[in-house]
């Protein structure tokens, strides 16, 4: 064993505690030392976890403050930058690890790559164990059992090494939902870490669509510009945001929809999206041989 300590991070809104319960044994199952974890209710109470609270801490938060906003308090509970802990894990509540060795496979590959500072786990269905091609975070996405070098990273399934967070910072309080773990991404990668997606470390998560939450058009629309104006060089700015106009009319959205896209698109303009830090042309450069140029 590398000897690294991890803990993890699951935000309930209280309203699943069958899943909550399971995820959490999940947990407990791990190989190796303890996992504890710290459940954040984000303006709701925890649910009752019965008899693995011994390894459950619970913060109880008075307002949603959002999911980076919850998962920043989670990485806290655990020291500033989560220093208490060498991984983080981030899960989300209705979801279950599908095997006994995640946490020894993080633990694995964060010791034997200095350079690593994110893995992206696997997301399947637990009925069909299909992985959904937006749950592989690159372009070239027909193949979800391939592992790889990514750009991004999915917020609800991995894993961080803490010294990333005390290096760039948390996640983007104000962008309450969506974009926010691709914000972090484009830090962590400018400030030199990598990340990698991994198909043997599975979470199984339900099959959902992301459009089932009712400000889900608006909240994409508005962190998108947001994370471009916080991230990219000037000149690639409206470049992106170009691109993702043009792709999100491509994609024929309902006129309601499409609506609240032009909404969200005005408001990220008009409203502060926090400190600008343009990233490098190095990284940049970096992106664009990893697969994924910033332009899209």
């Amino acid at each position: 064993m590398s000897g690294l300590k991890v803990g993890a991070v699951v935000i309930t809104m209280g309203n699943r505690p069958d899943e909550l319960k399971a995820l959490i044994d999940s947990v407990a199952k791990q190989e190796g030392d303890l996992v504890e974890v710290v459940v954040v209710g984000n303006g709701s109470p925890v649910p009752d976890v019965g008899e693995c609270t011994s390894a459950v801490r619970t913060v109880e938060l008075p307002e949603n403050l959002g999911i980076p906003g919850g998962r920043n308090i989670g990485i806290e509970a655990f020291g500033p930058a989560g220093r208490d802990v060498d991984i983080l894990l981030f899960l989300d509540d209705d979801g279950l690890l599908a095997q006994h060795d995640t946490a020894e496979l993080c633990r694995q590959a964060f010791a034997a790559d200095p350079e690593l500072g994110i893995i992206s786990f696997r997301i399947a269905d637990p009925d069909t164990g299909v992985t959904q091609r937006r749950h592989v975070p690159r372009l070239r996405a027909a193949d979800p059992m391939r592992s790889s070098r990514v750009t991004t990273f999915l917020g609800g399934a991995n894993a961080v090494r803490t010294k990333v967070f005390a290096e760039v910072g948390g996640l983007p309080d104000e962008f309450f939902y969506a974009h926010e773990e691709t914000d972090l991404a484009w830090r962590a990668l400018d400030a030199g870490w990598m990340i990698d997606y991994r198909s043997d470390m599975v979470l199984l998560h339900p099959t959902t669509a992301p459009s089932r939450h009712a400000v889900y058009h608006r909240m994409v629309a508005r962190n998108r510009v947001w994370l471009a104006r916080r991230n990219l060089p000037a000149p690639l700015v409206p470049v992106y945001l170009g691109v993702w106009l043009l792709l999100t009319l491509l994609r024929r959205p309902s006129r309601p929809a499409l609506k609240a896209w032009f909404g969200g698109f005005r408001e990220g303009w008009t409203t502060s999206c926090g400190p600008r830090r343009p990233m490098r042309w190095r990284t940049v450069w970096r992106l664009t041989r990893l697969g994924r140029p910033p332009v899209i």
